[in-house]
């Protein structure tokens, strides 16, 4: 590619008594001419501007409609005035060897009115031309030949390949960062290389640990059957999922292992095994993300050339006794149009019959919660009756030692008598990098778990006591370590077991539970795993997942496990984060590979059928609450 710097600006500096000849003049022109057409390449870009539609008039003609449009060094084309062409005297047309054509456009500048000149010399032309026209030149170019204009290379998405082959190229296409509680496009996009005729065929499941698919699936499909293309031609497959609420500054998009093929007619076409696409997750909007995308470019990246041919149309052609026939014109796709300012009116008045920016999910779930009243009536009462929360402090004094037992005051759950299950939670403030401020943040069962992550470290066993003909409870903490605390803060979480006439209301609550996708998981040390949730009777909520025992490896929030160095078998604690009652355990058994190759491997992703040798798993009869 060639360079289209038309900067530094230079003008000319006049002075009295400066003699001026052409080459000043000509600077003149160039410092007004180049100055506009900076200005349209930085603010516009290359394409149409408005018009140059093209339409076949008969098997060998073709109309091209009046139009504007600006090339790659920021020239202005004009077609003044529609015009009619056989195809066949466009230039171009003798050299085409195959039938798809592509018709462009390019800036032209001819040289009209020829005058005398009076300062000529010996040897030099007798005649100048006094004007420069500027118009255009139309040509036609085999599509396979035709070079895409340069696409300005930015940060702003990340590609992997699906497969590849002699004839089909697949990838997966999303942007590197995702706005936290909006929609994310998952692109699936397959290209064809080859005139062979053969269609393709492609499969796969894509793991989303911090997303959620129309259904409520953490998991999404893809599913391609019998594609046909030409060559050249790309085809394009959306997929719309949405960014969960999270505090995580980060998280992954995961080819499941094993999971991907794809068939070219009925031979097999090389896959990947697996990949990992790494995105990072923020709270700004997508309009300030493509904001700083498409401003951070710096002059140098910009003063590559976009190319002066602008692309009008692409055209099918059947060869018939030596000429060729015009099989079909196409526009759509083809074309890249300018946005102007003044079509933004018009434009947006358009967009309104296609676009609302709604939660894809939304549909899906007011029609559950409908379908759930209409249903069961007495399950939709209100829960505020059956559940309650709220924060409390147990003093330490001055000096606690290890061993000292502290009380907690007489509290109100506000449930009334009856039988009350209470659960309590550590609670500490903390730096969050992500929010740049103080954030809230709530531990149930063992802090000592997040004491590196989290900087507090409280080491105390707690007891509740419910007094059920009270409608209260106490809670006590023994300090295991001597502290220099002089209060501990709890969340506590009061559920109320409903009896008599309250039983169907039990049956809304406790119908509900929640299952990993995998209970059991054979792997590598130091490698990952991510455990997705099934959610039994009961729409998706927000998820925790917690190690149980020191030195079990790492667990993110989204639920991607690193298994530790040391083999072993580890425990993984999965609960509803607003409902910790509601829970389940998966279990991670690490192994180093056989050094046998020979030896029979572990079936199944979860190695279900059979645990690997030399290892138990002791899992409790029940842990389900």
């Amino acid at each position: 590619m060639g360079n289209n710097r038309l900067y530094p600006f230079e003008k000319n500096r006049y002075y009295k008594g400066k003699e001026l000849a052409s080459a000043d003049f000509l600077a003149e022109q160039n410092y007004s001419v180049n100055k506009s057409r900076f200005m349209n390449s930085l603010m516009y870009g290359s394409g149409i501007v408005c018009g140059l539609g093209v339409f076949s008039l008969d098997d060998l003609s073709i109309l091209v409609e009046s139009g504007v449009a600006i090339d790659g060094i920021g020239r202005e084309i004009v077609v003044d005035s529609s015009v009619v062409l056989k195809l066949s005297s466009i230039e171009g047309y003798e050299n085409l060897k195959t039938s798809s054509a592509s018709l462009i456009i390019k800036y032209k500048e001819t040289e009209v009115h020829p005058v005398y000149s009076v300062s000529h010399k010996n040897g030099e032309q007798e005649y100048e031309n006094n004007r420069i026209k500027e118009g255009y030149e139309l040509s036609l170019i085999d599509s396979e030949d035709y070079e895409e204009n340069y696409d300005l290379e930015t940060e702003f998405l990340a590609t992997e390949n699906l497969f590849s082959s002699e004839n089909y190229i697949g990838n997966i296409i999303i942007p590197n960062t995702a706005c936290k509680g909006r929609n994310f496009k998952i692109t699936v996009e397959i290209k064809k290389l080859t005139n062979n005729p053969c269609k393709i065929s492609c499969k796969g499941v894509l793991e989303l640990p911090a997303f959620t698919t129309p259904d409520d699936e953490k998991t999404l499909d893809i599913d391609i059957d019998d594609l046909r293309l030409s060559a050249g031609e790309t085809f394009v497959k959306e997929y719309w999922v949405r960014l969960d609420k999270t505090s995580a500054i980060d998280s992954e998009i995961i080819l499941k292992s094993g999971s991907c093929s794809a068939f070219e007619d009925d031979r097999a076409v090389p896959c990947a095994s697996s990949f990992s696409i790494k995105l990072k997750l923020t709270d700004a909007s997508p309009m300030e993300l493509v904001n700083r995308a498409t401003a951070i470019m710096n002059l140098e990246m910009r003063s590559v050339e976009a190319g002066e041919n602008i692309k009008l149309a692409d055209i099918s052609l059947v060869r018939s006794e030596g000429t060729y026939i015009i099989e079909k014109i196409s526009e759509i796709g083809i074309k890249n149009y300018i946005s102007a300012p003044s079509q933004e009116l018009l434009k947006n008045r358009y967009l309104e019959y296609f676009v609302k920016d709604v939660d894809i999910r939304e549909k899906k779930i007011k029609e559950s919660f409908v379908a759930d009243t209409k249903d069961s009536p007495a399950q939709n009462a209100d829960l505020g009756r059956y559940l309650a929360t709220g924060i409390l402090e147990i003093p330490l004094g001055k000096n606690a030692k290890a061993g000292d037992i502290r009380y907690s005051g007489e509290i109100a759950h506000g449930l009334g008598k009856g039988n009350i299950y209470v659960s309590i939670g550590y609670e500490y403030i903390s730096q969050d990098k992500t929010l740049g401020a103080n954030a809230r943040n709530t531990i149930y069962g063992n802090p000592e778990l997040f004491s590196k992550e989290s900087g507090q470290s409280v080491d105390a066993e707690t007891a509740v006591r419910v007094l059920n003909d009270k409608g209260s409870f106490v809670v006590a903490a023994r300090l295991l370590r001597d502290v220099e605390y002089l209060v501990l803060t709890y969340r506590w979480i009061a559920i109320k077991f409903a009896s008599g006439d309250e039983s169907d209301v039990v049956d809304y609550y406790y119908d509900k539970s929640i299952t990993a996708e995998t209970p059991t998981i054979v792997m590598g040390p130091k490698t990952n795993h991510f455990f997705g949730v099934r959610f039994n009777n009961m729409k998706n909520c927000s998820i925790t997942y917690e190690l149980t025992s020191p030195g079990s490896g790492e667990i993110t929030a989204d639920g991607i496990y690193t298994s530790p160095a040391k083999e072993g078998v580890y425990e993984i604690r999965i609960y509803c984060t607003d409902m910790p009652v509601i829970c389940t355990y998966a279990y991670a058994i690490v192994k180093k590979e056989q050094e046998n190759p020979d030896a029979e491997p572990v079936s199944g992703p979860a190695g279900e059928d059979k645990i690997a040798e030399g290892f138990t798993l002791d899992v409790p009869e029940l842990k389900m609450k």
